[in-house]
């Protein structure tokens, strides 16, 4: 009698196990997915990024930064590409998302990695320069717009 109370027991006590060690699996998947996005989004983006992958970045929704003058702006740049001229980014940095993927374009690639550099001392850590510029964008033959 004995052994059918003790093996009673221990069925009931193996019942509850399997489900228990499913829920605590399903637990620890969830905190590291939950981990390993945070860390992506902490880490940002790469400092630079080729035009090609731009483009592709720019049409799943990343917001285009051209930091390029006014003058440089009318004679081509980017559409929908928003333009904050390098010397204003500093007092201008509200009008900088921080819940999107900032791709930032100039002439050639140097002011455009100032301007990452600026933005990600503000704390904006998803920046990148697009090497190149708007040189090497025209030069892959992806579209551009002129005027204001």
């Amino acid at each position: 009698m004995a052994t059918k109370t003790s093996k009673k027991k221990q069925q009931k006590q193996t019942k509850w196990l399997l489900p228990l060690i499913l829920l605590s699996v399903a637990v620890i998947i969830g905190v590291v997915l939950s981990i390993a996005k945070e860390g992506h989004a902490a880490k940002g983006l790469p400092s630079t990024i080729s035009v090609t992958e731009a483009a592709q970045r720019i049409t799943e929704g990343a917001f285009l930064l051209d930091v390029r003058t006014a003058e440089e702006w009318n004679q081509a740049h980017v559409s929908g590409a928003v333009r904050i001229p390098l010397d204003e980014l500093k007092s201008r940095l509200a009008e900088v998302p921080v819940d999107q993927d900032v791709l930032i374009i100039c002439r050639s690639g140097n002011r455009s990695g100032q301007a990452r550099d600026l933005l990600r001392a503000a704390g904006l850590k998803r920046t990148t320069s697009i090497s190149g510029g708007i040189n090497a964008w025209m030069a892959k033959g992806l579209p551009v717009v002129s005027g204001p």
